[in-house]
């Protein structure tokens, strides 16, 4: 009977004509029931998603992780070629804020 019901629930109100509803409470109840229909439907294709991996999702996932490892690598180059190409600072000069010295050194 629910095959039936659930079939059918999206092309023709079952609750139209019932002697005990008003037209408006018919109507409430068909979009429940349609609304309750989509909800089933939703779990089966939850639960059918859930059950396998996708595969073809899983080889884009991986062609994915493969080239953010090729990205990450080439960043970690890029920041030592900077970082190497900067001159070394003198020893003498140290990290001491030297902007308003104006003493003469030789």
């Amino acid at each position: 009977m629910s095959s039936v019901l659930s079939s059918s629930v999206f092309e023709a109100n079952p609750y139209e004509g019932h002697p005990n509803l008003s037209e408006l409470e018919a109507e409430v109840l068909w979009q429940y029931a349609k609304l309750s229909q989509n909800v089933k439907e939703l779990i089966a294709e939850t639960r059918r998603v859930s059950e396998a991996p996708d595969e073809k999702l899983l080889q884009q996932l991986r062609a994915l992780e493969v080239k953010m490892g090729l990205v990450l690598t080439l960043f970690k180059a890029s920041v030592w070629a900077v970082i190497n190409e900067q001159p070394l600072a003198d020893a003498s000069s140290g990290y001491a804020d030297t902007t308003a010295d104006d003493t003469v050194r030789r």
